[in-house]
Order: C-alpha cells, then structure tokens, then sequence
C-alpha cells in the first residue's frame, strides 16, 4: 500500500508540472477551462484510483514437514522466572517461637527487635485467654466472606469496641492488615480523582494508590510547605473542582522512616483548599497519645476532622487483620465498595477476640505505655551515636529506623551493607534486628536503613546489649 502511495503521488508532481509548463487555460468544445482544476480533477482520480486497486500479495508456500521440525527444534521458550542468583539462594533466619521479646531463631535464642509487638502482648495470658475461648466456640475460621455467611457476632462487637476507643462512629474489620489501606483507597477514590500523597509511603499505600487509577500527584516527605505548593497547584489545574473527589493519603508514623505526620497542620490545609484525609496508623494505633488513641490524640485532633482512618491489627494488638473507622456512611460504603472486605473469608473469630482483649488490656493497663516510651528514650540514648549511621525517626516512634550517614549511590549495594550488619550482629551477638527491604515494584524514594521495634516488654539489659551489638559491628564495618 505504502508503494502504491508512492507511485500516485510520482504521478500527481507529474501532471503539476506539466500544468503550469501549459497554457494556464484550454478550450473543451468552445469552453474555457482553467488548467488547475484539470490538473486537480486528475490528480483525485489517479489517487482514489490507486487506493482501490487490490494489492498483489504472493501466495503463501506452505511449510514443509521437516521445515515445521526444524523450527520447533530451535525453538527454545522464555522462563517463566529469573535465573536464579547467589543472591536469591541466601535463606533467611527462621523464626522457631512466639516472636516475643526473646525468641528462637535456627535454634538460638536471640534478642528480638524485629517484630512489632510494640506493647509487648506477644503471648500476653488476657490475650491468649480470649484466643482460647473463642476459637473453643467458634472454631478457626468463617469459611466465607462477610456478606456471604461469613459474619459472626464477635466480629461486630470487636468493630463495636474499636469505634468506642477511637471515638468514632462506626469502623469495619478487614482480614488482613496489609490489605486494609489498599483496598480502602480505591473504594473511594476512582479515575478522574486527585490524591495528594507524601512520597514517603510504604508500599501498600502505593499499591492503593495505583489500584484507584486516580490522578496522584506526591509531596515531599513530612514537608507541610511542599505539600500547602502541592495543593494550591493541583487546586488552581483543577477545571470543575466541584466535580473532582480530592484526597490527601498520608502515614501517621512512617513505616520507611519512623517519622510521625504533623496532624494539626495537615488538617488546617485540608479545611483551607478542601481536601479529604486517608490517615493510616498501623504504626501509631494503640502507642500515640495519652492512652495509645493514635495520632488524633497526641495531635489533639478531633477524630471527626479526619474522614477515613486506617490500621493493621497486626503490631501494637498482637494479634492479625485490619481496622478502618469513621462516619456510618463511610463504613456502610465499605461493605458495598470494597473489594478485599467482599471477596476475602472473614477474620477469623479468634483473632477479632484477642483484639478486643488487647484493647481491654490497654485501657486497663496505660502504664504499658509509660514502659514503651522509656524504652525508646533507652535505644535513643544508647545509640546516638553509631559509626555510619544516623537516627532519622522520631523520639516517640517505636520504630527506631538508622540510615546510612553516606550512602554509595546504589540502593543494590546499600542493601548489602546493611544487610552484612543485621548479619554480624545476629551470629555474633544474638540480636535481630531488621533492614528496610523493598521489592522492585516499591517507588518509595527515601533512603534504606536499619529497624529496630522497641516493645514495652524490653528490659533494660536487652536494650543496652542491642545498642552495643550494633555498635561494635557498625565500628568495624565503617572503620
């Protein structure tokens, strides 16, 4: 077709130039015809003449037998996966216990800060009680989604508990933690939406933010000036504002950097440019505030200013699934909206017990909190001053995170760094600790460095012996 093209436009320059090589008028049966209509009358016929011809295509010969055999001979398919590397064959420590505060790994008892049992309710008896009599009652599990046979009565008194502690309206339990915030985030927010969102979120806040296919536009991490730019930029782009559904997503206590979210002042530029707030405080649930309420509390925010909050059961409750919590008409959505609360089997009966258990405990027990900030206040100390690295997170946070004072340019060679660290310190001085490991599909631009969970239930000695560990090794590492 490209060929036959070609030839007609050939032809076209050519009846052009023989046009104004001629009389610019002729005379057809004593009528005087202009020379450029002639020439443009022809050159459509030849055009059209030449697009409606059938291209020639030669017949197709027919593969022989042998020819068929020797193709499918060299044919040599893809891998399904990578090769696998050294790299990939390194096997990580193996965990043989409750992940307390001391637990055994490949054998060996260790010093544990890579868990988050930040209140320290890891094999807690009020808590192990009420696992024990619900799964007596109930069994294991649903065996069915919510809406479909899968909701039982514990589940709705522990949705009852958690909005009595936070205050709020209603809330909404999830199966897993992780999946909580990401499937929250696109039963709200769909294509033609904005979300504002700190660059410094962890990956299941990114994964949300993709699945809602909104228009995410991130802000610089924990920078309120980058984020009131941020607004005023997307508010004045905005054609029909009151159309456009717009939402700001941040962490109350950032999983990659320990770092707590100034509440106040994200919800003074929420109420200025009329945005929504996403707030997930799996980090900060039951550990923030005067009696571990989260980051409304330590922020003194009225939780009715902030519209949807999120949070893994998993760390502060010791115990598995999500929470969301908000107005009725927020968690009624859910149950209609939300992918991962329809089509996931409900939690299972005694995990929403021994949350309900947890949350007694907390209340009844707040000096649990009193240990957890002393112990923080501990490792803060202790490690002030590391060889090559530096503390980033917040006093409060129990997520102790330690970054490299000088990165070597390469997120590859970093993680090996910290990973030979977090190596030494295990098989030379029974303590774990964890690095901030990250998939491919992670887009979190901050840097890499070293966690330690402080729980309320670590000593003094314990401490003291993981901050001096991590020290002698970074000595030598760094030296």
């Amino acid at each position: 077709m490209a060929s036959e093209i070609m030839n007609a436009t050939s032809n076209a320059l050519f009846w052009i130039s023989s046009a104004f090589d001629a009389p610019t008028r002729a005379v057809v049966f004593g009528v005087p015809i202009d020379g450029h209509l002639v020439v443009e009358v022809l050159l459509v016929v030849v055009i059209l003449f030449q697009l409606t011809r059938k291209s020639y295509k030669p017949p197709k010969k027919p593969l022989t037998e042998k020819e068929i055999d020797e193709l499918c001979d060299d044919w040599v398919p893809e891998p399904l996966t990578p090769q696998i590397t050294e790299e990939m064959m390194v096997e990580p420590p193996t965990l043989e216990s409750a992940a307390g505060p001391h637990a055994i790994v490949d054998g060996k008892e260790v010093v544990n800060f890579a868990s988050a049992n930040y209140l320290g309710l890891i094999g807690n008896e009020k808590v192990t009680d009420s696992c024990v009599g619900a799964m007596e009652k109930y069994g294991v599990g649903s065996c069915g989604p919510r809406g479909f046979y899968g909701t039982i009565d514990v589940h709705l008194d522990c949705e009852a508990r958690v909005s009595k502690f936070l205050g709020t309206p209603d809330s909404i339990l999830y199966s897993y933690g992780i999946s909580t915030i990401f499937s929250v985030i696109p039963a709200f927010c769909k294509k033609g939406d904005i979300i504002v969102a700190d660059e410094g979120v962890h990956w299941a806040v990114q994964n949300g933010l993709y699945l809602s296919r909104s228009t995410v536009v991130y802000f610089k991490h924990n920078d309120m000036k980058s984020l009131e730019a941020t607004l005023e930029k997307v508010t004045g782009r905005s054609k029909n504002p009151e159309k456009v559904r717009r939402y700001i997503v941040a962490e109350a206590i950032y999983q990659n950097s320990g770092q707590i979210a100034p509440l106040d002042e994200i919800v003074r530029l929420k109420e200025k440019y009329r945005f929504r707030i996403i707030l997930d405080e799996s980090h900060s649930f039951g550990v923030l505030g005067n009696s571990g309420r989260g980051l409304a509390e330590y922020c003194g925010v009225p939780t009715e200013k902030i519209d949807i909050i999120t949070a893994g059961m998993g760390n502060a409750l010791a115990t598995d699934g999500g929470l969301c919590t908000g107005s009725v008409g927020v968690v009624n959505h859910q149950r209609l909206m939300s992918s991962a609360y329809l089509f996931t089997a409900s939690l299972p009966p005694y995990l929403a017990s021994a949350a309900i258990g947890a949350l007694e405990y907390l209340e009844a027990n707040p000096s649990v909190l009193t240990n957890l900030r002393a112990n923080i206040a501990i490792l803060l100390k202790e490690l002030s001053d590391v060889s090559g690295l530096a503390t980033v997170s917040h006093p409060l946070s129990p997520i102790f995170f330690l970054k490299l004072k000088k990165s070597t340019g390469s997120n590859k060679t970093d993680m090996h760094l910290l990973d030979s660290i977090t190596n030494q310190v295990l098989k030379e001085h029974s303590v774990l600790i964890a690095t901030t490991k990250r998939s491919s599909l992670d887009k979190c631009p901050l840097p890499l460095g070293l966690r330690l969970f402080v729980s309320a239930s670590h000593s003094e000695s314990d401490l003291i012996k993981a901050a001096a560990s991590l020290k002698k090794v970074a000595a030598v590492v760094f030296s």
